[in-house]
């Protein structure tokens, strides 16, 4: 690699100043935040969401800042990537705390949860959740495929699955994906669609983590709780056909664990 001159170290430090500015203001802000939420519970859930949204854009503007190392420096600025993934962590964490962390829950459990956000519309939720998986996949894309990182992803994918499917009122749901007078129809079809697909991804992401890297039961056992999640999702809509297949998969993938358990212990 050609030796980066001073001249060239100069002119990215002073690019990067705007969006190191708004970095710096956003941050202030949610400190500012955090202060205030101490000192009063009112409102807790909706300020989590704010600070998720904000650490969202907090991430986007370290990729932006990656963006103008490759472009000037022609390499990439990996302290601004792991800022960036730390702080999409944040913005998981901040909605973890509102509606948990759970893979495989009932709907009945999250009713208190989703009560704290009913004035949150499933619009703003969807959206919400549209731009987090969107930061991911750049995230993702920015530090490469042989990146240190490639199977860590599959956490931060499936911590982002969880509260993408905790975040919606599938008691409402389930009524507006079947009723086109909903005004919340189209955009319920398309959260519903869009969960299908992250928690696929995610039983199968632990599944390979499990195949091809860590041999670690947990993951097997996420694995299985993202399908047993997926078939919650399935009843709920009423997929008859994806029901049955998604349960004939969550036993025989819980036989492969078990075999591999006693084939371990017995070792």
């Amino acid at each position: 690699m050609a030796k980066i001159s001073e001249e060239t170290r100069l002119q990215l430090g002073t690019a990067v100043i705007p969006y190191q500015k708004q970095i710096d203001g956003l941050l202030a802000k949610e400190k500012t935040m955090l202060s205030v939420m101490q000192g009063d519970n009112s409102g807790q859930a909706y300020k989590k969401l704010q600070l998720a949204e904000d650490m969202i854009f907090i991430s986007s503007l370290y990729m932006a800042e990656n963006s103008l190392s490759l472009k000037i420096l022609e390499v990439k600025n990996n302290d601004a990537l792991n800022e960036s993934r730390k702080t999409l962590y944040k913005a998981i964490i901040y909605l973890e705390e509102i509606v948990t962390n759970f893979i495989d829950v009932s709907y009945a459990e999250l009713a208190d949860k989703w009560a704290l956000i009913e004035n949150t519309p499933v619009s703003k939720r969807y959206q919400l959740v549209r731009k987090l998986g969107l930061a991911i996949r750049l995230l993702k894309d920015a530090f490469g495929e042989n990146s240190k990182w490639k199977w860590s992803f599959v956490e931060l994918e499936g911590r982002f699955a969880s509260v993408a499917k905790n975040l919606i009122d599938m008691r409402k749901g389930a009524k507006d994906y079947f009723d086109p007078r909903s005004l919340d129809y189209e955009i319920t079809v398309l959260y519903v669609r869009m969960l299908q697909k992250l928690l696929d991804q995610s039983a199968n992401g632990y599944r390979d983590r499990y195949e091809l890297s860590t041999r670690r039961i947990d993951d097997m056992r996420n694995a299985i709780k993202f399908l047993l999640a997926r078939h919650k999702l399935c009843l709920a809509i009423a997929d008859k056909t994806n029901t049955e297949e998604i349960k004939k998969k969550a036993v025989v993938w819980k036989d492969k664990m078990d075999a591999d358990q006693k084939s371990g212990s017995s070792t």
